[in-house]
């Protein structure tokens, strides 16, 4: 077949011709975000740029017998001790024109509304990472950012190292500042003795660790331990058998603990934490203002003022070096 001579046809007109474009009136977007921390967290306000708290713990649990009519002895009371984080700024800032604002758009009525909720996501976004990972804590200075120590950081006490040749050790907080993490030179498996003994350390010093935080290689470890609760799926005769290749729920005498997915814990960690412990301190809340105007534009700032606040990390645990 062959096309009639003198027809008119799509890929001679195009758009310069006038053919309207097809474009659907939606925007697809990928979401990569992350917002355990920032969701369950506690909230809580601070009133400087360091905010300290107290933590303290009873004294192991000792024979406790005493002569009848003894005059009691009086011994000095352990003080609590005073820790603290620095807040850091996030910011996210965008310009929309004149012109963009007043145009037929696809996907949305407004630019600079579309920007505000992209915008917002992608601060809160940043803000997670500042929260989980192995960030340091820093004063900052006058070319510096202030920056919060991230719940990597912070956990030091129950430390298990996947492999025992690869080193690797956690500061903690120490003189003021908590200091990043140092990795080791290997990596090991991931076993559930491991996590068992992160989960013990924490569970002695007082700490319920009902979360699990990994990200997709050690989540992918855990799917394929075996010693983890059981689950059994009633399939209908009519229905198609399920696969189930994910452990969600892990029992250990030292509780159930939810594993949670978390796509900014580096891959070689993995958190075992009690949310109790774990709060959120604002300076500043999250707060979006339109700038002062200098061009034929409208522009738009997003800030806030935060730090991670670790309401003592001995009720938690990590297990660090996993292959």
């Amino acid at each position: 077949m062959a096309i009639v001579t003198g027809s008119t046809i799509s890929y001679g007109v195009g758009a310069a011709g006038g053919n309207r474009e097809d474009i659907e009136n939606e925007i697809h977007e990928l979401d990569a975000s992350e917002y355990y921390a920032l969701t369950n967290f506690d909230k809580v306000s601070a009133s400087a740029v360091f905010h300290e708290w107290l933590l303290d713990s009873l004294v192991a649990a000792a024979a406790n017998r005493q002569l009848e009519g003894d005059d009691a002895a009086y011994v000095s009371v352990v003080s609590p001790t005073r820790v603290g984080n620095y807040c850091q700024i996030s910011r996210k800032t965008f310009l929309i024109s004149r012109t963009q604002e007043k145009i037929a758009k696809a996907g949305r009525k407004s630019e600079a509304a579309r920007q505000m909720v992209k915008q917002m996501r992608e601060m809160k976004n940043d803000m997670e990472l500042a929260l989980i990972t192995n960030q340091a804590s820093s004063a900052g200075g006058a070319g510096t950012a202030r920056s919060s120590a991230g719940m990597e950081s912070w956990i030091a006490t129950n430390e298990v190292l996947a492999t025992t040749t690869g080193g690797g050790t956690t500061a903690g907080f120490a003189a003021g500042v908590v200091a990043a993490p140092t990795d080791g030179t290997t990596t090991g498996a991931l076993t559930i003795a491991a996590l068992k003994s992160a989960l013990q350390g924490a569970w002695l010093l007082g700490g319920k660790p009902s979360i699990i935080l990994s990200g997709p290689t050690q989540k992918e470890a855990i799917d394929a331990m075996t010693s983890v609760a059981t689950r059994n799926v009633d399939i209908g005769r009519s229905e198609q058998a399920v696969i189930t290749g994910a452990n969600n729920l892990i029992v250990t005498s030292y509780g159930t603990h939810k594993v949670v997915l978390h796509r900014h814990v580096r891959a070689s960690v993995v958190l075992c934490i009690d949310p109790e412990y774990w709060a959120i301190a604002y300076l500043d809340r999250p707060s979006m203002e339109e700038m002062a105007k200098t061009g034929d534009g409208k522009k738009y700032q997003m800030l806030t003022e935060f730090c991670l606040v670790s309401r003592n990390q001995g009720a938690s645990a990590k297990v660090v070096n996993a292959a």
